[in-house]
């Protein structure tokens, strides 16, 4: 499985701050931002991971990131030269991908839970696969329509929302996602949407979702950069304190040897 990071845009919500850099490079918590989703797939035993930016800060994410030695795997880059939405950043990376499944996260991603399992097990389903949150702010994003546990349909942004569950940026599609794509027409405000593409999977009743238990949020506004520091902060002390409690553990039980060590010596 390929993985995609689609870190284009203007970051427009967030200036002035973007006015000197891309937004995916702005730090969240310890990290620049885009060091997230990229964990998010090595975490999954993905390694070759294409990042798709805009034209102004290109030369950036190749001076942060290089070769991907720094973050665990191997990156290769693309540049989006106009920013005609998600879905036409993502046919980008038709030939990257090749006959493999992708995973496809958007650059401003945060998730509080591990999803490596999750991400792993589609490797190579069929179709497409996508992660929703309930969220007080749904309509914000794309948002699903559930009967049962089934998504019967995705509506972008809408004034009234037919539930809660937010469609999150993170997406895992078989190939045939690039000739979906191909044959999508600009929406009225001039872009390809990812919605549309889900929507196409929807009808061939080949899309699946799960459901997050953790917290999740984008960074796009000054509101949910607020929120991305906050979770990210949060994962780091836990991780840490995890580590923290695993290095004590292998002290303890070194510490609990000893003893019976000298007192073999002594009784030679």
């Amino acid at each position: 499985m390929k993985g995609i990071i689609l870190a284009g845009g203007n970051g427009n919500r967030l200036k002035p701050l973007t006015e000197v850099t891309n937004k995916h490079l702005l730090p969240i918590y310890n990290q620049p931002m885009i060091y997230y989703p990229i964990k998010t797939l090595t975490n999954a035993g993905i390694r070759d991971i294409l990042v798709v930016s805009g034209v102004t800060h290109a030369g950036s994410f190749l001076q942060l990131l290089g070769e991907g030695r720094v973050v665990g795997g191997t990156l290769h880059y693309r540049v989006q030269e106009k920013a005609l939405g998600i879905a036409q950043a993502l046919g980008l990376a038709r030939d990257f991908v090749g006959d493999e499944n992708c995973a496809v996260i958007l650059g401003d991603n945060i998730f509080e839970d591990d999803l490596s399992k999750e991400i792993a097990k589609h490797k190579d389903s069929k179709g497409a696969h996508i992660f929703l949150k309930e969220m007080d702010d749904a309509c914000r994003f794309g948002v699903a329509e559930l009967k049962g546990d089934k998504v019967i349909n995705i509506e972008e942004k809408p004034k009234q929302p037919k539930s809660n569950y937010a469609v999150t940026g993170l997406y895992i599609f078989d190939n045939n996602v690039f000739d979906i794509i191909a044959g999508l027409q600009p929406s009225n405000r001039g872009e390809y949407e990812i919605t549309d593409v889900n929507n196409a999977y929807i009808k061939r009743g080949e899309l699946t979702a799960t459901i997050l238990k953790k917290r999740w949020t984008d960074a796009g506004t000054f509101e949910s950069l607020f929120r991305a520091n906050d979770i990210a902060r949060d994962i780091f002390v836990k991780e840490n304190y995890s580590s923290r409690q695993q290095q004590t553990l292998h002290q303890t039980n070194g510490a609990k040897l000893t003893p019976e060590i000298i007192a073999v010596d002594e009784a030679k």
